[in-house]
């Protein structure tokens, strides 16, 4: 009964939380999306400018309407208006019997561009239909080609001598206001001026727009004070980018018209609103504003109303809802599984998953409130990908953070345990395995290894492929004055890497082991290694003990601290976080396995270059429990340089995607995993697919912003709806790491900048290790060096010359932006801003390859102590 309480009591907190979350976010949708209740008018309207190409049709791919789709365009707008503008005549030639039909006074015009045979044959068609045809009252020579540039003023006015003298009706020609103050001689061959008003070009605010328009009219007027003037355009567009103040929307759409039409002096005047339907191909001639200047759309649905409130999203409240739906069960689950989080965490989570989902409903609907071409369908395709990726690994660190800052107790916490007697320690092999290293300090490792307080032992060194006698000579000499217990071996041509040295050892480990351990040779370890650690062998199904990687003579050098604190992050956050489901990464050095089970499974494989992460892996897909003790038991040096650190990042990399590739089967397929354990092992990698998808979006960004600058008709900025969220993915992504750090770690703030600026500056050679693990099977095990530092002229350049050359491309994209489109408008902020992002990793390696430059501090006397006080502090603080 108490369980069946229990587990009701947990349904109705998840069911709360989820339905809390849900409502929050439909809440944020509508305020966002709040309905504006502009001025209304039941002024019919006196003319539509129209062009009847339907949704998947354009002139320049020789594609247009027919006959019965022209016939449902007037019916549509014989409702609304009974004036009528053309553009062309050959184009639809029954467009013009169609709309004497519906009894619509027709503005007709001929199409005048570059091309001197066309525009005859378009000036004769015009004068045919307007000697011909009653309802056309007036006619017009040209739509914006002096504008364009397509004819010269003198040669549009041989046009238009020619028309008015073969018809009596009232012949223009179209152009901006500016043309016509500009070229007053043109007013002289025309019988009316047909003038274009559309503020929007101009950068006007949407709410001083319609006086805006009106001003020019009134400029126009007193410009040629004898000529009648129509208003051949006049309107605002629903989408486009951004200019200066004017930003296209539909509620502002709305806004301009309502306010055009009820002006008192809209109704003295005649006009056309520029458009009747929205034209998508115009994108490619006008740009991204160009299809939706239309009251309606281009699936002839009106897209406002002229009376009454306006909705900036129609579709809110839908989406709002999908996303509601499509992440109610997530959240319930999230909540109702993690009873052990305090509720705001579970809060947290779920509303992490809430905003993911939400940001993909916007991107699954932006064809719907956009007109996109296949290129654009191509590069949303990819961008919603990417966002599902971006998504993801979101939240998996988003897990980790909440987990680590709420939950309340950890189930798996393993402490140090009380040593075995000496005469019942079972006996420990370990196996040190070395390759070009400087010799003393392979010689300390041996030494620290020789004062451990444990008597069951043995230590096998094991040397592979080392050439210079000076380096491995010394090793074997230290092994013989230490005694028996210490065997020395020297292996030559060896395969196999550190894999393969350390199955030699295997070979020749003593029968009596039970356990083997295993040390990297920087490392000094603590006496009580052994003793505190193999207690937990008691348990029959542990396989591996692992201690933390932790680093000693760091202070004093700014490099050498970002590495001992970055380092440090990973085994005080992320090793607790994955132990408590026993998913542990087992690391190569302050690890202890049990002999049998690591023989059962087949030592270790020397086809990965992570051997050690792999071999943790089969152990746990055999069954065996794995433990953590976060107790620093030896300390190694850092890396020596950043270009060190970038080498030992790139092979773990490169590992991580071998074992990911040849344990797939394993952790979606039928195997000991637990769920819990799959989940781990799949998106323990998700912060490194994620560097590598932080380098595709780079070169993306890089290509698509060459395509802004040099085709701005074919590329356009990004959508905002879009955008904004993948922005603030960054954003929050890069702030989990440092919040992180400052609650759960003793570590100043300088020192969680130095980490951060580390792992962010490490995303290229992780990125670069991912691909070449994806796409090669073999890599080349590079050992990490530990003491030096290369030299030479261009030495400091050569480890981030590839960072360099994208922080340069991705700077001067940005800056040409600005430079061409200039930094007024929103699209090309967030647009600069995402580019701006992308440089964050390689400023990062920048500074952290002048950080590696940089000199040692001396160490002031009350140093060390306060150092091995703090060091101390941290492990009681960690125990407790």
């Amino acid at each position: 009964m108490r369980k069946a309480a229990s587990f009701a009591a947990r349904l109705v907190v998840a069911i709360a939380i989820a339905a809390a979350v849900a409502f929050a976010q439909y809440w944020i949708w509508q305020q966002l999306n709040r309905s504006a209740e502009f001025i209304g008018t039941n002024q019919s309207i006196k003319g539509f400018a129209y062009t009847g190409f339907q949704r998947d049709q354009s002139p320049l791919k020789g594609t247009y309407p027919t006959r019965a789709e022209l016939a449902a365009d007037l019916d549509l707008l014989s409702r609304r208006s009974d004036g009528l503008r053309t553009y062309g005549v050959l184009d639809m030639p029954d467009l013009l019997v169609l709309a004497g039909e519906r009894d619509l006074l027709v503005t007709a015009g001929a199409w005048i561009d570059a091309r001197p045979d066309a525009n005859a044959r378009e000036v004769k068609a015009l004068i045919d239909v307007a000697r011909r045809m009653r309802h056309i009252e007036r006619v017009m020579v040209g739509n914006e080609s002096i504008l364009r540039g397509d004819v010269t003023v003198d040669e549009l006015i041989v046009y238009l001598d020619e028309v008015r003298k073969a018809i009596r009706k009232p012949v223009s020609t179209a152009e901006p206001w500016h043309v016509w103050l500009r070229y007053p001689e043109l007013a002289k061959h025309v019988d009316y001026i047909t003038v274009h008003l559309l503020p929007y070009h101009e950068g006007l605010p949407v709410d001083k727009a319609v006086e805006y328009a009106f001003q020019r009219y009134d400029e126009v007027a007193r410009a040629h004070p004898r000529k009648k003037i129509v208003v051949g355009e006049v309107g605002w567009p629903s989408r486009g980018p951004t200019i200066d103040a004017a930003i296209p929307s539909l509620d502002n759409q709305a806004r301009f018209v309502r306010e055009f039409l009820a002006h008192p002096r809209t109704a003295r005047i005649d006009y056309f609103l520029m458009e009747a339907i929205d034209q998508p191909w115009k994108v490619d001639v006008e740009g991204w504003a160009g299809p939706y200047w239309g009251m309606f759309n281009a699936d002839r649905e009106q897209k406002y109303a002229l009376e009454g409130v306006v909705e900036r999203d129609p579709y809110w409240s839908q989406k709002a809802s999908n996303a509601a739906a499509l992440a109610f069960i997530p959240m319930m689950l999230v909540a109702f599984f993690l009873p052990g989080w305090s509720v705001f965490g579970r809060i947290f989570l779920a509303a992490l998953i809430q905003a993911c989902v939400s940001t993909l409903i916007i991107g699954i609907n932006v064809p719907v409130e956009y007109y996109l071409t296949q290129r654009d369908l191509i590069g949303l395709v990819l961008l919603i990908g990417a966002t599902c990726m971006t998504a993801a690994v979101l939240l998996s660190h988003g897990f980790e953070f909440g987990e680590v800052l709420f939950k309340k107790k950890w189930a798996r916490r393993f402490m140090p345990l009380a040593p075995h007697a000496p005469d019942q320690q079972p006996f420990v092999s370990i196996h040190l395995a070395c390759y070009n290293e400087p010799p003393e300090m392979v010689i300390a490792t041996i030494d620290s290894l020789a004062q451990m307080n444990y008597e069951n032992f043995e230590v096998l060194v094991l040397d592979n492929n080392t050439r210079d006698e000076a380096l491995w000579k010394p090793l074997e000499r230290r092994c013989a004055e230490l005694g028996p217990r210490f065997r020395f071996f020297h292996l030559a041509n060896w395969p196999g890497f550190k894999a393969g040295a350390l199955n030699y050892g295997l070979k020749v480990t003593d029968p009596r082991a039970e356990v083997v351990g295993v040390v990297d040779a920087d490392y000094v370890v603590d006496p009580d290694w052994l003793a505190c650690l193999i207690p937990h062998f008691d348990q029959p199904d542990v396989a591996v003990v692992q201690a933390p990687q932790a680093h000693r003579d760091w202070e004093t050098q700014p490099f050498k601290r970002m590495c001992n604190w970055e380092f440090d992050g990973f085994f005080r956050i992320g090793m607790h976080h994955r132990n408590e489901r026993n998913a542990l990464i087992q690391h190569g050095t302050m690890t202890l396995v049990r002999r049998l089970a690591l023989e059962e499974v087949g030592g270790w494989s020397e086809w990965c270059i992570c051997e050690d992460t792999e071999l943790g892996l089969r152990l746990i897909e055999k069954g065996y429990d794995t433990r953590y003790i976060d107790h620093i038991l030896g300390r190694g040096l850092t890396p020596s340089g950043f270009s060190a650190i970038k080498s030992q990042r790139f092979r773990w990399a490169f590992g991580a995607m071998q074992i990911l590739k040849a344990h797939l089967p394993q952790m979606i397929g039928r195997s000991n995993l637990n769920l819990a354990q799959r989940y781990h092992f799949l998106t323990g990698w998700f912060a490194w697919l994620g560097d590598a998808l932080q380098l595709v979006f780079a070169f993306g960004s890089l290509a698509w912003t060459l395509g802004i600058l040099l085709f701005p008709k074919a590329f356009g900025l990004p959508v905002v709806s879009l955008a904004l969220p993948i922005f603030g993915f960054m954003i929050f992504k890069a702030a989990l790491g440092p919040i992180l750090y400052r609650r759960t770690m003793d570590c100043p703030w300088k020192d969680i900048l130095g980490a951060s600026i580390l792992s962010v500056g490490l995303a290229h050679a992780i990125a670069r290790g991912v691909f070449a693990g994806l796409v090669k099977k073999k890599g080349v095990f590079v050992v990490t060096p530990k003491g030096w530092r290369g030299g030479g002229a261009l030495a400091f350049f050569n480890p981030i010359r590839e960072e360099i050359g994208l922080l340069v491309a991705l700077l001067m994209g940005a800056a040409t932006l600005v430079a061409q489109r200039g930094a007024g408008n929103l699209e090309t902020q967030l647009w600069v801003g995402i580019l701006c992002l992308q440089c964050i990793p390689y400023v990062a390696a920048i500074l952290c390859q002048v950080a590696a430059y940089m000199p040692e501090r001396k160490l002031v006397a009350t140093g060390g102590p306060v150092q091995a006080g703090r060091a101390i502090a941290l492990i009681r603080h960690e125990s407790a």
